[in-house]
C-alpha cells in the first residue's frame, strides 16, 4: 500500500496536532419492519446504529466468528450490508495473478459490503474475522428500507461512507508519495485512532508484520526494521497485548 527509508532524529513531541487530514433509494418502498414497541430515535450527539439495527425485525441476522473464518469471499454475490458489532472484520483482495493484499482491518462500529446498495452485483473483496467478532448482517431490501424510513440513520451511515472515502483518497496519497518508513507510521497512527475523532486507543491489539507490510505494499523484512527502529527511538513500545503507539510517531509522518 518506495525507496526512502529516513526517520527523522528528533526528541518526542509533546502532543498529536489537529488533524489535517446519489442516492441510494429508490422511489417507493415498503416500511421497514419495527418492533411493536419501537419510538422514533431522536437527533443526539450519541446516536449509535446499533440502536437501529437491533430494532428490525426482518432481514437481519446475528452471528459470532471465530478468528480466521471468512464471512464473505471475493466473487460472492453481493446482498447485504454488515456490521461489526464487535470484533475486528479484514478485508482482502487477490489479484487474478493470486497475489493477496490486505486493503483494511475495519474495528468494532464499522460497516462493511455496502456496495450492494449501490448496485455491485459481486464482492470485490474477501471479508474474514481477525478476532473472535459478532456480525450483524442486514438484507439489502432491509438496509434500503430502514435508509429511506429513518433519516438520522441515513445521515450518520452517508457521514460514515463519506469518511471512508476520504480515507482511501488518503491511502492513495499515501502509496503514491510517501516511502514505506512513513506508510506504516501513519498506519500505526491510524489503528491507534490518533488524530480521528474517536478517543484514541494507543495500545494495538497483536496484529503481524505480514498483515503490515500487505497493508502498505512492502516486505515483511522492511517492516521489521522500521518497527525496531520506531522502538529503539521511542515512538513504540511492545507489551504482552500488542503494541502502545506514542503520539511522536507523528513526527516521522511529518518529516520531509
Amino acid at each position: 500500500m518506495a525507496a526512502q527509508h529516513n526517520v527523522v532524529a528528533k526528541k518526542k513531541a509533546g502532543g498529536m496536532p489537529t488533524d489535517q487530514s446519489a442516492s441510494l433509494l429508490p422511489q417507493s418502498l415498503a416500511a421497514v419492519k419495527l418492533s411493536p414497541t419501537d419510538v422514533p430515535l431522536e437527533r443526539t450527539g450519541s446516536f449509535d446504529p446499533y440502536l437501529l439495527l437491533t430494532k428490525l425485525s426482518a432481514g437481519k441476522t446475528t452471528r459470532a466468528y471465530p478468528a480466521g473464518e471468512r464471512i464473505f469471499s471475493q466473487g460472492d454475490a453481493a446482498d447485504a450490508v454488515f456490521y461489526v458489532q464487535n470484533g475486528k472484520v479484514k478485508l482482502t483482495v487477490v489479484s487474478k495473478a493470486g497475489k493477496e493484499a490486505v486493503i483494511a482491518i475495519l474495528p468494532e462500529s464499522s460497516f462493511f459490503g455496502e456496495g450492494c446498495l449501490a448496485g455491485q452485483p459481486l464482492r470485490m473483496a474477501t471479508a474474514s474475522a481477525d478476532q473472535k467478532s459478532t456480525i450483524v448482517r442486514v438484507e439489502k431490501s432491509a438496509m434500503v428500507a430502514l435508509l429511506h424510513q429513518e433519516p438520522l440513520f441515513a445521515e450518520q451511515f452517508l457521514t460514515y461512507l463519506l469518511s471512508r472515502n476520504i480515507r482511501m483518497e488518503a491511502d492513495l496519497v499515501d502509496q503514491l508519495f510517501n516511502s514505506s518508513e512513513k506508510r506504516l507510521a501513519r498506519l500505526l497512527l491510524l489503528m491507534a485512532n490518533f488524530g480521528q475523532e474517536s478517543k484514541p486507543m494507543p495500545l494495538i491489539a497483536r496484529v503481524s508484520q505480514e498483515t503490515l507490510a500487505e497493508m502498505i505494499g512492502t516486505t515483511r523484512s522492511r517492516v521489521s526494521f522500521f518497527m525496531n527502529r520506531f522502538r529503539e527511538m521511542g515512538f513504540i513500545e511492545y507489551n504482552g497485548d500488542g503494541v502502545n503507539v506514542h503520539s511522536s510517531l507523528v513526527s516521522v509522518v511529518l518529516h520531509d
